[in-house]
């Protein structure tokens, strides 16, 4: 069962306008993430190539590009903590897999499947420490301390969700506030650290952050819906891996408060004892189409899109501005 929100714009929104405006830092980011990924360890490059070349958008660097661009930083640090933010989700994704027992990342067999937990724990932890360096090396005490804190923030948010996991009666408040530090939090980081660099006025760097953080929070409230009514190949993953996993997300959140007793129990029985039939996802999407759940998780990220645009509004109008205007109108609109 799909979701179907119409945007309301003169074409269809992508992030080819971002692609180009980058394309020439963002060879010189994709040389830097090749010859960091090297060891002569030779398990450690196959793992991490395994993902890094496994078609993911890279739009966290693409952000701390575009917010280096926007802010007129005019030297060569941002190359290197585009990279850096790479490797920190690249990092995430790896120790994400194992914790949540995934089988499948972007299409593929995820590395765990292929190398085993202990491998894709401890190659995360390599690029974690590739990051680092390249952190230092550009020599600026602001983006190192706006990386770090954000490495702890998204590990904490990490143990948050560990912790809410088969958990139904988690909170819409207690559910956002994993999110902020799973997801957006990283966002929020890629897209500051442009203009720390670039020595620009607070107010500017806030701006920055919070078009990053909003847009986290719309990416994954999106994310959560198309595990309910996505395609497996645009998921990259399997439709119902979150349910399976007895994951509670903002659809769970809604359907599970607006629910009778009845309704209750079944996400109890599913969710918090994993007791899962073959018949059990349709159901879950029954009662997310019968509370309208998917459609306002889809709402709660276009009030969270907005809040990104209304970010940019300090910046004068340019082809950047437009195009991470477009950016945000691209991660609604993977809800069709």
């Amino acid at each position: 069962m799909a979701v179907i929100v119409p945007f309301e714009g003169p074409q269809t929104p992508s992030i080819d306008q971002l692609v180009e405006l980058v394309t020439t830092d963002m060879d010189r980011v994709n040389a830097v993430i090749l010859s960091r990924t090297g060891s002569d360890v030779t398990m450690i490059p196959e793992v991490a190539n395994h993902l890094i070349s496994s078609g993911g958008k890279r739009l966290r660097p693409m952000l701390t590009l575009a917010m280096a661009n926007l802010t007129n930083y005019t030297g060569d640090g941002h190359i290197k903590l585009a990279a850096a933010v790479e490797f920190m989700h690249t990092a995430t994704l790896l120790h994400d897999d194992v914790v949540d027992e995934s089988e499948m990342r972007r299409g593929k067999k995820s590395a765990r499947m292929l190398w085993g937990n202990e491998a894709s724990v401890l190659v995360g932890d390599f690029l974690l420490g590739q990051a680092f360096r390249m952190m230092v090396e550009v020599g600026s005490l602001r983006a190192l301390d706006i990386l770090s804190a954000a490495s702890a923030t998204i590990a904490e948010g990490e143990v948050a969700q560990l912790a809410a996991a088969k958990n139904t009666a988690t909170t819409e408040d207690e559910y956002l506030n994993v999110i902020r530090g799973k997801t957006a939090e990283l966002f929020a980081a890629a897209c500051e650290v442009g203009p720390a660099i670039a020595n620009r006025p607070k107010a500017e760097q806030s701006a920055c952050r919070s078009f990053g953080m909003n847009i986290g929070i719309a990416f994954q409230l999106i994310d959560d819906v198309l595990d309910y009514g996505g395609k497996a190949a645009k998921l990259g993953k399997n439709v119902g891996d979150d349910f399976r996993e007895g994951k509670i997300t903002l659809p769970v959140v809604l359907a599970f408060r607006r629910g009778n007793d009845a309704e209750r129990a079944f996400w109890v029985r599913a969710l918090e004892k994993g007791d899962i039939t073959d018949a059990d996802l349709d159901q879950a999407i029954a009662l997310m189409s019968k509370h309208r759940a998917l459609e306002d998780t889809i709402q709660r990220a276009h009030h969270y899109g907005a809040m990104a645009v209304d970010a940019l509004a300090l910046f004068a109008p340019s082809p950047m501005k437009s195009a991470l205007e477009q950016v945000v109108a691209f991660c609604l609109a993977r809800s069709h």
